[in-house]
């Protein structure tokens, strides 16, 4: 279980570095929010109709013995405040507070242009032809944690016909295939415990309202009818019942509307969720009815079903719902019943919000117990509208996401497996430790659905830890794109305690720090991010470097160096997506903040001079490889990081830039990159 195999590129995820210098100095299970609204002033509550390993590898030995050195004392103040923030964290995630307003860089719809689509026809946007994938970014994304529909359609609007065909639980009939999976039964209706009295929906509109959604419709009968109807259609809309076969819709309204009239209710989607069943909660207007109508509904399985891995859905292990549910929800519902322990606390978990890049299990290979080997077939889908395509620099997806989806799909059956299970009463936290992977082929990832195929080659467990080891591949319409490897770390709180980075904790300087006589100066990247005008900027959530310090002919290659300095603010967003009750900086930011000094150094020299329109791509054929040896908490108050320009070479396709690199929490260098790769090229070129 212990032995380090992989094809290809020789792998060393753990290899160590000679010292450097001195420095100069169970409770009850929670399983998510509430679905019920709270009651609010003058109106009434809302009512409901419803084994250890034998030997251990050399390579493993020698990252369990750097894991394991150093000296307790170094970061226990760092883990206590750690533990501080997770438990105010976990206070606020169960009170529910105000929502905040979407930002989105378009708007959804106007219902005044939208042309009649038929009832029987919906657009899909699961997948495109590989023509059509390349295409200008479309003009409006989804803001980072928005929902994510379990089904895409291009029908925005409702003529009767179509409504009739919901309330007869014809949802693939009305919005597409896309509605459709093989082996889920559809019972969730419209209107199934009131008479139809929606008669038109003028609009439907993903994003909209304030940002969660909205729903138009034309009416006669009973308002609150109405008002509860439009919300079941947006509940329909976004496919939610698909994760849970056989599921009905049941809800409530407020009560403060008179009994019969006509006209237009205007539903505003105020929150939306699949934890710790799928629901959402709206407010609506309604002709004829003074003040605003709460409104809720929620997708129910049937009664005693089992929703559990590999029932909730035929022909699929685990679905977007126990996704939702291993990162932030009931680990029993997740991954079954022997996980149930690890709800409510900290432990193993996926990212949650815009940071869950893995969807559904297809195929698992393997038996929980069995740690020695699985393969497994995962799926993620990457809509055009995804909050970080809206965000990014790059042409298509960035690396970050390469980085993450793949890792998340890897460790996932990993976890699934139980390694966890073999050390019962220990709490456990989940760490990359380092990989190597490389892009194979550059494609525009909207719209299409990555298929990620990955195996777990071995399990190493000691006392307090375990380590696996995993290869994958990426693929789209079953054709590869990205292939690596990877290790992951199951560390107690002692474990973490005793990190001591890349350098068995003596302290290495920044090459900048060691050469404080090199002339810099200074790239302001928030001035120009603050120009819209800006050509090949990140910005708004990936704005991850503010200002970038260059000496021209520095660096361990001299052919350039660039160091940059962050503060870490506790709410920064990430903190509350990665991971639930244990936060840290994810890794692959780290790698991306990297990529954005370089990206930055690249437009700050000249290189997009000429370009018609300059875009930032990942380089094909470039083996890329990470080593983490620690965390950045909430605590720990900077970040720094450097790049040395170790080549540029320009080609017919553009420019690339390839650079090593390392970041540093405070007196302690813990990431080191190699050959991470930028390419610069012109997206109006010819081809």
């Amino acid at each position: 279980m212990t032995v380090l195999e992989f094809d290809g590129i020789a792998f060393d995820p753990v290899g160590a570095r000679p010292p450097a210098a001195e420095p100069p100095e169970p409770a009850r299970a929670v399983q998510g929010p509430s679905p019920f609204p709270a009651t609010r002033p003058a109106e009434s509550a809302v009512t409901w109709t419803a084994e250890p390993a034998a030997a251990v590898h050399p390579v493993t030995a020698e990252a369990i013995a750097q894991i394991r050195a150093g000296v307790l004392e170094a970061h226990h103040a760092a883990l206590t405040a750690q533990t501080a923030l997770q438990r105010a964290i976990w206070r606020r995630a169960r009170t529910p507070g105000p929502r905040t307003e979407a930002v989105l860089s378009g708007a959804g719809p106007d219902p005044s242009e939208a042309g009649t689509v038929s009832p029987t026809v919906g657009a899909e946007s699961s997948g495109v032809d590989a023509g059509q994938r390349t295409r200008q970014p479309i003009s409006a994304h989804a803001r980072e944690g928005a929902f994510k529909p379990l089904a895409r359609t291009g029908v925005a609007r409702l003529d009767r016909a179509a409504l009739e065909l919901l309330a007869a639980a014809e949802m693939s009939a009305v919005f597409g295939g896309a509605h459709h999976r093989d082996g889920v039964e559809v019972a969730a209706r419209l209107a199934a415990t009131t008479p139809l009295a929606l008669t038109e929906v003028s609009a439907i509109e993903l994003y909209g309202g304030t940002g969660d959604g909205r729903v138009v419709a034309r009416f006669e009968g009973d308002p609150r009818a109405a008002a509860l109807q439009a919300a079941e259609v947006f509940a329909l809309y976004t496919g939610m019942p698909l994760c849970l076969s056989g599921s009905t819709l049941t809800g409530g309204v407020g009560e403060n509307a008179p009994g019969f009239g006509s006209g237009t209710v205007d539903l505003v989607v105020d929150r939306l969720d699949v934890v710790p069943r799928p629901f959402l909660q709206a407010t609506a207007t309604v002709d004829g009815v003074a003040g605003a109508l709460p409104v809720t509904v929620m997708v129910a399985e049937r009664p005693g079903a089992d929703v559990g891995p590999g029932h909730a859905a035929p022909g699929l292990l685990l679905n977007e719902f126990h996704m939702a549910h291993l990162a932030r929800g009931d680990q029993a519902i997740a991954m079954g019943p022997e996980f149930a322990p690890y709800t409510g606390v900290r432990a193993t978990r996926l990212p949650t919000g815009g940071l869950l890049l893995v969807d559904r299990v297809l195929r698992f290979d393997g038996a929980r117990g069995d740690l020695e080997s699985a393969s497994y077939d995962t799926e993620y889908d990457s809509p055009a509208d995804s909050w970080y395509y809206g965000d990014t620099a790059n042409d298509s997806m960035p690396h970050f996401v390469y980085m993450e989806t793949s890792l998340q799909a890897a460790l996932l059956m990993g976890y699934y497996a139980g390694p966890t299970l073999t050390q019962p009463g220990a709490t456990l936290s989940l760490r990359n430790l380092g990989g190597t992977a490389t892009v194979l082929r550059q494609i525009d990832l909207r719209d299409t659905t990555i298929r990620q195929s990955s195996r777990l080659l071995s399990t190493t467990i000691l006392p307090g830890s375990s380590l696996q080891t995993f290869d994958y591949t990426l693929s789209v319409d079953g054709e590869p794109f990205y292939r690596g490897e990877t290790m992951f770390g199951y560390f107690s709180d002692q474990a973490l305690a005793n990190q001591t980075g890349l350098d068995a904790g003596r302290y290495v300087p920044s090459w900048l720090s060691a050469h404080p006589q090199a002339r810099t100066r200074v790239i302001d990247v928030a001035a120009r991010r603050a120009d819209p005008a800006a050509r090949a900027c990140s910005r708004r959530t990936l704005a991850l470097v503010d200002r970038v310090e260059v000496v021209d002919d520095g660096g361990d290659y001299g052919a350039g160096y660039l160091r940059s300095l962050r503060t870490i603010d506790p709410r920064d967003w990430f903190f509350a997506r990665h991971f639930h009750l244990d936060p840290v900086i994810p890794g692959s930011l780290g790698v991306e903040s990297v990529i954005h000094a370089v990206q930055e150094w690249m437009i700050d020299a000249g290189f997009a001079e000429g370009m018609a329109d300059p875009v930032f791509r990942i380089p094909a054929d470039i083996a890329f490889s990470w080593r983490y040896r620690g965390q950045f908490l909430p605590t720990d108050g900077t970040v720094e990081l450097e790049a040395h320009i170790k080549s540029v070479h320009r080609g017919e396709n553009g420019i690339t830039v390839v650079v090593d690199g390392s970041l540093w929490k405070p007196g302690l260098r813990i990431y080191e990159l190699i050959d991470l790769a930028v390419e610069l090229a012109d997206r109006k070129a010819p081809a």
